[in-house]
């Protein structure tokens, strides 16, 4: 029997929390919900930790964009959907090559060779793009028909 659980959020640890914010909240449309200025130690780091906790939320999805003033964040997000841990986060968009160009203005990048679909509108159309961070975001027009 599974555990009693709702769902929470997902976490993504940002380099710049203005230009993330403008990439979610004015490109993506979420929505501010809450935020957290955390300033002591905290599980999994060495020493003191002084971050600002800010929550977007969409559609009952809620997003907390970790910024870290210490410890400086290190590593280098997912590059591939075959990598072990979080690929992406996913959009339903009518027309996913307007959507990505639009999404460039507020700081976002396009993968190249990410494209499917064949602007087939019998089958499903993709594309990719990286977050200004470089985290990566799915863009996805369903198929004609198709009920989601």
């Amino acid at each position: 029997m599974p555990i009693d659980s709702t769902t929470s959020h997902v976490g993504l640890c940002v380099k710049d929390l203005d230009r993330a914010r403008r990439f979610y909240v004015d490109g993506l449309g979420f929505a501010d919900f809450a935020h957290f200025e955390i300033d002591r130690p905290l599980a999994e780091m060495e020493g003191d930790c002084d971050l600002t906790s800010w929550f977007v939320q969409k559609d009952g999805l809620r997003v907390e964009l970790l910024y870290f003033r210490r410890p400086t964040p290190t590593g280098t997000p997912s590059t591939r959907r075959t990598q072990l841990g979080l690929t992406h986060l996913s959009f339903v968009v009518e027309d996913v090559d307007a959507a990505a160009k639009e999404l460039e203005a507020y700081g976002g990048s396009i993968i190249e060779g990410t494209r499917s679909g064949d602007n087939d509108p019998d089958i499903v159309q993709i594309v990719f793009l990286a977050d200004p961070d470089g985290n990566r975001i799915e863009l996805m027009r369903l198929a004609r028909g198709q009920a989601w």
